[in-house]
């Protein structure tokens, strides 16, 4: 059941971290010159998923700060919210804590013509619930075991499925909650829950090692990617994407736009508009 060959073994992965690192932050003007090029690639996608009545699954995991929020943002600020939707739940409420536990998130699947991105996922049971205590390692157990044959259920009816873990370096991400604490547009992102799971990285890693080892499945994947330079995973990311949805251009009729009606009898209404102040 699980992929093995596909796997970089231990010396390729710290030599191609090497190589990343090498290269150093990636420029803005080269960034947005890249990001346009895909954001063209991905309203034909679009197109594609509509025209052929697709259905996609994009799931973002990862510590923290790794860069999962902007990531999603940046896939999806130039396309329609109608085909690419965007599911963050929020803490279950009672009724949904007494529900099978999958239950709360089958209603959020795509139908026909539809790209689900999951801001967390199923997948909280695994990290961020076992590691605060909001779950038994029983019920944990469960779930690693249940998770391959609900996939298997999604990817047998049609849906693409495609997971991704965003991976950022303990320095990192001491770098940008720091910053959060002294940015006040960012304060916002710095929760208690955030501050308590700073203090846990390696029972993080524990359980992010066990997901891996349980749910890296040959028909639905973990594919990671390293976050510390948020520009390059997210330009990385949307490659991968439009990599592995199989989509083709539609043609297009050439627009042109039509003769403006001339004003006739319109005159300008003389009822005082309340213009909003002009401070910039």
């Amino acid at each position: 059941m699980k992929t093995k060959s596909n796997k970089a073994s231990a010396v390729d992965t710290a030599a191609e971290a090497a190589s990343t690192e090498a290269k150093g932050k990636l420029k803005t003007k080269e960034y947005e010159k890249e990001l346009a090029r895909l954001h063209v690639e991905l309203v034909k996608l679009q197109e594609w998923v509509v025209h052929k009545g697709l259905k996609v699954c994009v799931v973002f995991e990862g510590r923290d700060t790794a860069g999962k929020g902007g990531t999603i943002k940046a896939l999806t600020e130039r396309v329609s919210p109608r085909v690419f939707r965007v599911v963050a739940l929020p803490a279950p409420s009672d009724r949904e804590k007494s529900q099978m536990y999958m239950q709360r998130y089958v209603p959020h699947f795509p139908a026909a013509g539809e790209i689900v991105i999951w801001d967390r996922s199923w997948y909280n049971r695994a990290g961020v619930e076992r590691v605060m205590g909001f779950a038994s390692e029983d019920s944990v157990k469960r779930f690693l075991q249940g998770v391959p044959l609900f996939e298997r259920a999604m990817v047998e009816n049609g849906i693409i499925l495609l997971k991704y873990w965003l991976e950022v370096s303990p320095e990192e991400q001491t770098r940008r909650l720091t910053a959060r604490i002294h940015d006040g547009r960012k304060t916002w992102k710095l929760t208690p829950m955030d501050l308590k799971s700073y203090s846990r990285w390696y029972d993080y890693s524990r359980a992010r090692d066990d997901m891996f080892a349980a749910t890296d499945l040959d028909f639905a994947p973990w594919y990671v990617a390293r976050s510390d330079d948020k520009k390059r995973a997210r330009l990385n990311i949307i490659s991968h994407i439009l990599e592995h949805v199989p989509y083709k251009t539609l043609p297009r009729e050439k627009v042109k736009l039509p003769a403006r009606q001339k004003a006739g009898d319109y005159k300008e209404s003389d009822h005082p508009i309340r213009f909003v102040a002009e401070k910039f």
